[in-house]
């Protein structure tokens, strides 16, 4: 049932705002639609990767106004409209009207819908994307593949694999039909978002219309999810609604079959990409009510939720005939270099800085880091919100690892949106992240490499130091 929004003072703007925000947010959809008809990714790749091409051609100017036309409208529509949703229903329509612009045309904001389209080749071909890139496999598509994932291994589960081998088994030789084949993939992705997010909402006590509308009507939803058709809207459906199963179980009977099925399911999205490994001990902690639970009552939950984990886990190695060897893959997944991962623009300042190769050396102190925030995360969800510390835990990991890409955004933004608190600084993210790319995909943070890198640099020191003088404050107050 759609949760109505309380009435507000000023009964005109109340009904005003929703329609304003709808119809602004649509204009910005259609505008952002003629960017991906212009110059989206196409099939083809293109040779020379300066975004100062968008300038030049028979384009002219109309492409870059456009795409910054359509953004504006967007955010501008996204960040408003989160004070303005009437309803649940309300929103999921306006989302689903903001979606229907761009599903004709090419994706946006990168090629890697090429990728997942030979490697799913490879795999209906019965070779082991895991073994080696897609430039030796015969894959008809080849030339549509960025060059920087020609060579690299896939760094997806074998479920996301499978889904796209299906594609290719169904879709034939045609490219078109792949493509729209992997987009109703993704798409079944965000309809499971739009189930699951307002569950999880209820289920915390917070609003589902606002939930819902925070993250099915992100940006970053509609450019990266359903027009660039990532496996991200896949894994991250999966994991809310792995977290709804969790949540739902009876507290008498923790070790129920809903658990199971939690595991089971939080295994599909595990399957899809590894990430969402760190949301399985907090789902864990879920099962049980807060706010003090006791490490000896979680062994029933932590054996139900595994066990659903290995099932699931289990049952993929051997229908994608893969095995484990999926995990290899990963090592190569932090193949792009660019500020947009707060430990590599360390690096890269230490390297501008002293010429020695630093990158390496702090992309591995922020895995570590990762490794101690997690567990300091799941220590405190232990006496609080299990919830808000499996979406604490996303955001961390998106922060601390190698590389970061806009779409990594809505992880954390799909758990977080769920509760009652407003995390404005992951608002904040989502709305810098969607204006990262161009149409065709060129990520703006490999052309600002260095001064970009200087930036989140000089901000991490600052939050640091925020976050410590916080601290010691408290502490002479108390």
């Amino acid at each position: 049932m759609a949760h109505a929004a309380p009435p507000r003072a000023g009964g005109a703007l109340v009904i005003a705002g929703p329609r304003l925000v709808r119809w602004g947010g649509f204009a910005g959809s259609v505008a952002t639609a003629g960017t991906a008809y212009l110059g989206g990714s196409g099939f083809a790749r293109v040779p020379s990767i300066n975004p100062g091409t968008l300038l030049s051609g028979q384009r002219g100017v109309l492409l870059p106004v456009l795409w910054v036309l359509g953004m504006a409208l967007l955010i501008t529509a996204w960040w408003v409209g989160r004070h303005a949703v009437p309803s649940t229903r309300w929103a999921l329509l306006t989302a689903g009207l903001w979606f229907l612009p761009v599903l004709p045309f090419l994706p946006l904001g990168s090629a890697d819908v090429y990728s997942y389209a030979c490697q799913g080749f490879v795999q209906h071909a019965g070779g082991d994307p895991y073994a080696a890139g897609v430039g030796g496999s015969g894959c008809p598509w080849l030339g549509s593949v960025a060059t920087s994932w020609v060579d690299s291994p896939a760094p997806y589960g074998p479920l996301f694999l499978m889904l796209a081998a299906r594609v290719v088994a169904v879709a034939g030789e045609s490219l078109t039909g792949v493509v729209a084949g992997l987009r109703i993939v993704a798409l079944a992705g965000v309809a499971l978002l739009a189930v699951a997010v307002p569950a999880l909402a209820r289920s915390r006590g917070a609003d589902p219309a606002r939930a819902t509308w925070l993250v099915l009507a992100c940006p970053l939803v509609l450019i990266h999810l359903v027009s660039g058709a990532h496996n991200d809207a896949v894994m991250a459906g999966l994991i809310v609604a792995g977290l709804v199963l969790a949540a739902a179980a009876q507290p008498e009977t923790p070790g129920s079959a809903r658990l199971v099925l939690a595991g089971v399911v939080l295994g599909l999205a595990v399957g899809v990409k590894a990430t969402a490994i760190v949301v399985v001990p907090f789902a864990v902690l879920a099962a049980l009510p807060g706010p003090d639970r006791r490490l000896r009552e979680l062994w029933r939950p932590a054996v139900a939720v595994g066990g659903g984990l290995v099932l699931a886990t289990v049952a993929l190695a051997g229908l994608s005939g893969r095995g484990a060897g999926w995990v290899t893959g990963l090592l190569r997944s932090g193949d792009t270099v660019t500020w947009g991962s707060p430990p590599t623009a360390v690096g890269l300042v230490v390297e501008a800085v002293t010429g020695l190769p630093a990158v390496p050396v702090t992309r591995l102190i922020g895995v570590v880091v990762l490794a101690v925030v997690l567990v300091l995360l799941w220590w405190r969800a232990r006496r609080g919100d299990a919830i808000t510390g499996a979406g604490l835990a996303l955001a961390a990991t998106v922060l601390c690892a190698p590389v970061f890409h806009p779409w990594y955004a809505t992880w954390p933004l799909a758990v977080l949106a769920a509760v009652r608190a407003e995390h404005r600084w992951l608002l904040g993210l989502c709305a810098f992240a969607a204006t990262l790319t161009t149409p065709a995909g060129y990520n703006w943070a490999l052309y600002t490499r260095v001064p970009g890198a200087f930036v989140v640099t000089a901000a991490l020191v600052t939050a640091v130091v925020v976050a410590v003088r916080r601290r010691v404050d408290r502490r002479v107050v108390a």
